[in-house]
């Protein structure tokens, strides 16, 4: 949220001020548009007019801002005058337009005839033509330039009219689930993804999740009104009330559902783009908005199920009448610092990775402060005498309504959206009493929907480089796979309603879905959430295993196999990934492995699942030893596989090698291979590196994949890495 204190001061002159900055900026646009020309050897003499303003701008900064300061603490002591009140309106004014002539005139330089192309490129996927007046001119460049390549590729721009308005230019992503053909339809084609951004957001911010779910299932966004790359049209403020916004969205969802098969939808928010979520899908709409498309579940990511109180309430009302170009000077106060600027630290703390901080700086430089105003306006109860009756945040009756499985993330660093949310809901939903003192929503689980856990004391598990936090590393929690989905394809039964949560620990905040430390967790929690509690089919362990319709060895697999080298590197000084010996292989045979690799690879754990096609009597009269480790391919193995692993790894380390070692620098290694030497066996040295030798996760990761490039390929590995070694994740059970 936007610090509303600094605007109570300038309540009482916003006209006078609006009106100086307009003047300011028009001059500015002017002198921009239209620059004197010289001849080559005056200009070489003379300086333009617009390179004298900017050689006066840095100097002239610096003292409007020495007097700015001045008067504005005189202004919060009540000891401002007359005179003082004219000269702060003036230099406010001059610094909001040297601000927007500065960075106009830096934009055109670097991107010179870009507005035609941007504004064709932005039409290209619709057939409806709209103006892009409504769309500062270097944001909407901005927006276009760092759009994730992914929501590039498969986005349009598409026209959508509810019973509120007519949204003209509204990006529309939309990605087919890529094996869709291959998959089973019936009863029902695989569920629909949508995913909602929040106030002041995009569809952007769902950018990390979105590359690992759209191999899940079939993926839809928006990104609203005025926000993203949506053109800010119309300007009504009842287009952007929360009713408005959920009938949009329930509009999209019909064109993008097959609802003659049946296909339904799970919703994905975030902030209030919970709260439309839980609109969307509850009963609260009417008959004639609501979707005719089944809502299988919600998940919602920081999550708010009360609306402001009356002190907020007053607050906002205030803050609401401030014109926007002087709202828009406040924001650029309040930016100053950039990464480690106020309006940064508001919404993802101050202990957030500098990452995350400059993407944070990049959202909020796009939220256009118009639209922010007319989405703000709306999420506030509707006063007795109003004319607009769809106004307010959707509260807790709504949340209440919500009879199907529900999925609620929080932060502990979350300042805007608070972890008691989730409490308040469940409290709605009947599903908790009251939150006990320094715990989550947690209560013991039926044997037969327990996760599975480490049983071994997590004092030595390290925390993740890229993760640090204040939570103590006994607090971190262990998560094994839920219950493993049949490779048949799977039967179906009416969901019923049940509530997840699950808590990230400090510093984790409101941009968790898009912080490097939390987003691979998040994603792999929604990923098990799917597949265990709303469509098995969402399992992407059983979509791969459903499509490995041939042996590994026909031809087509053989010329694979050839293709990876058969040996790593060293990884940590412990292990040598591998791909599966053949015994019929010129090059990678048992016999021929023993002798290349006699004394330098102690023993080779085979985790395949099948008989392997080579006999280990090759390996063990050679003197290598051979372990048969069956594990299931395509799946993340489960914690009790790796802690036996880990056990198993320890037993041969400890013994002495019967043969010396070759070359003195060489350490007698053990040797892991799958099929290829990638997913399972990476998963497994990862396992092992990070509760063994101390490694973080993504220091594990990076480690395995530097000696065995590219490294583990299948995302939902990698997901569950982050999950299952979370420091103090704390996650309820199913209620």
């Amino acid at each position: 949220m936007m610090a509303m204190r600094p605007f109570l001061p300038l309540l009482t002159f916003p006209s006078v001020l609006l009106s100086l900055s307009l003047m300011i900026v028009a001059a500015a646009d002017a002198l921009n548009e239209s620059p004197p020309r010289h001849s080559a050897s005056a200009s070489a003499s003379v300086p333009a007019p617009s390179q004298q303003l900017c050689h006066v701008s840095t100097s002239y900064l610096a003292l409007a801002w020495a007097v700015i300061r001045q008067k504005y603490q005189s202004t919060l002591h009540g000891q401002l005058g007359f005179v003082d009140m004219v000269q702060l309106i003036a230099l406010c004014s001059i610094l909001q337009g040297l601000r927007l002539w500065r960075k106009r005139s830096l934009t055109q330089k670097e991107q010179p005839g870009i507005s035609d192309a941007g504004h064709a490129e932005r039409m290209a996927g619709g057939s409806t033509k709209a103006s892009s007046r409504n769309f500062v001119g270097s944001s909407k460049r901005d927006v276009e330039s760092t759009d994730p390549s992914l929501l590039k590729k498969h986005s349009s721009f598409k026209s959508y009219t509810t019973s509120f308005a007519t949204y003209p230019v509204i990006r529309t992503f939309y990605q087919p689930h890529p094996q869709a053909d291959k998959l089973p339809s019936k009863p029902t084609p695989l569920p629909l993804l949508v995913f909602i951004h929040g106030l002041g957001g995009s569809l952007a911010q769902f950018n990390p999740l979105l590359t690992s779910l759209v191999n899940v299932a079939p993926c839809l966004g928006i990104d609203l009104p005025g926000c993203g790359r949506s053109e800010f049209s119309p300007t009504s403020w009842d287009a952007y009330t929360p009713k408005a916004l959920a009938e949009l969205l329930s509009v999209v969802i019909k064109q993008h559902c097959d609802q003659n098969e049946g296909q339904g939808a799970i919703l994905i928010g975030h902030s209030m783009g919970c709260s439309l979520s839980a609109l969307v899908a509850s009963t609260a709409l009417s008959s004639q908005a609501q979707p005719n498309v089944e809502v299988l579940a919600v998940v919602g990511i920081c999550p708010q199920a009360t609306p402001p109180s009356d002190k907020q309430l007053a607050l906002f009302e205030k803050l609401l009448l401030v014109p926007t170009p002087i709202f828009d000077i406040w924001r650029t106060w309040d930016r100053r610092g950039g990464p480690e600027s106020a309006s940064v630290a508001r919404l993802v703390g101050k202990d957030a990775d500098i990452e995350v901080k400059k993407l944070q700086v990049r959202f909020n430089e796009q939220s256009q402060t118009a639209v922010w105003r007319r989405m703000a306006s709306g999420l506030l109860p509707s006063r007795p005498a109003s004319k607009s009756p769809e106004k307010g945040m959707p509260g807790v009756d709504v949340w209440a309504s919500l009879k199907l499985p529900l999925f609620l993330i929080a932060g502990e660093g979350d300042s805007v959206t608070k972890t008691d949310q989730l409490v308040k809901i469940g409290r709605a939903l009947g599903k908790v009493d009251r939150p006990k003192s320094g715990q989550s929503m947690e209560a013991p689980l039926p044997s037969s929907e327990k996760g599975t856990s480490s049983n071994g004391s997590a004092e030595h598990l390290p925390q993740d480089q890229k993760s640090q936090s204040k939570a103590s590393v006994t607090e971190l929690t262990v998560i094994g796979n839920e219950a493993r989905p049949h490779s048949s394809v799977p039967s179906y039964s009416r969901r019923r309603q049940v509530l997840k949560t699950s808590i990230f620990p400090f510093p984790a905040s409101h941009g968790l879905l898009y912080d490097p430390a939390t987003y691979r967790t998040l994603a792999g929690l929604i990923h098990t959430f799917l597949y265990k509690h709303v469509d098995t089919r969402l399992s992407l362990g059983w979509q791969l295993q459903h499509l490995s319709t041939e042996g590994k060895w026909d031809v087509k697999n053989l010329a694979k196999w050839q293709a990876v080298r058969p040996v790593s590197e060293p990884i940590a000084g412990i292990f040598r990934a591998m791909k599966t010996l053949r015994e019929i292989d010129d090059t990678h045979s048992p016999d021929i492995f023993v002798r290349n690799w006699k004394g330098r690879i102690k023993a080779v754990i085979d985790i395949s699942h099948e008989s392997p096609v080579y006999d280990p009597k090759g390996l063990d009269e050679g003197g290598i030893e051979y372990h048969k480790f069956p594990t299931v391919s395509k799946i993340p193995p489960t914690a009790e596989e790796a802690e036996d692993f880990i056990k198993l790894v320890d037993r041969l380390r400890a013994q002495k090698p019967e043969t010396p070692p070759e070359a003195a620098n060489d350490k007698v290694l053990i040797g892991v291979h799958c099929h290829y030497g990638f997913n399972r066996t990476g998963f497994f040295v990862c396992c092992y590196l990070i509760e063994k030798e101390h490694f973080g996760v993504q220091q594990a990761i990076e480690e395995f994949a530097k000696h065995r490039p590219p490294g583990i390929r299948h995302e939902h590995f990698l997901d569950q890495l982050f999950v299952r070694y979370c420091v103090g994740l704390k996650r309820a059970p199913t209620l």
